[in-house]
């Protein structure tokens, strides 16, 4: 492998373009601008629980976007505290959100202030207990309380 191939592989620089589509076949990917980055890192940690998302809780525009509003939801998770960002209003939004957290795909939900995932994520964390953990651990929703405690 050429220097120059070796350098641009493995430099910081040099950004790979995570979405693969046709029109995206350019050789230099798309950086944030400091404005969109500056807003983004507020937008994150605006609340408890953020997420970027196809339309709104009350009615989201994906399957994907749903799930993760139903998994939220089941999860006690009171949506009056969460700050839910419609990426179809904003496509500089849209695209921007990929690049900062480096996650190709909408839904993403944001726990004090930290990426967690995108749909497939949550749904497994939530399949396996983890959500429930994490979200009990940030005191987002209240411990259950056990039936041995209630008698």
């Amino acid at each position: 492998m050429s220097f120059i191939r070796s350098a641009v592989k493995t430099s910081t620089f040099f950004r790979p373009n995570l979405n693969t589509s046709f029109r995206s076949t350019s050789l230099f990917a798309r950086w944030i601008s400091t404005e969109m980055k500056a807003r983004l890192d507020k937008d994150v940690k605006s609340k408890d629980v953020v997420l970027f998302m196809k339309g709104t809780p009350d009615a989201p525009m994906c399957g994907f976007s749903r799930a993760a509003v139903q998994i939220l939801q089941v999860q006690g998770v009171d949506f009056n505290k969460v700050n839910a960002f419609n990426v179809l209003e904003d496509p500089e939004l849209r695209e921007s959100i990929k690049e900062y957290s480096e996650w190709p795909t909408i839904p993403q939900i944001y726990i004090k202030g930290e990426f967690i995932g995108g749909c497939d994520i949550l749904l497994n964390m939530h399949q396996s207990g983890d959500l429930e953990d994490l979200l009990v651990k940030e005191e987002i929703v209240p411990p259950e309380v056990q039936e041995d405690e209630k008698n």
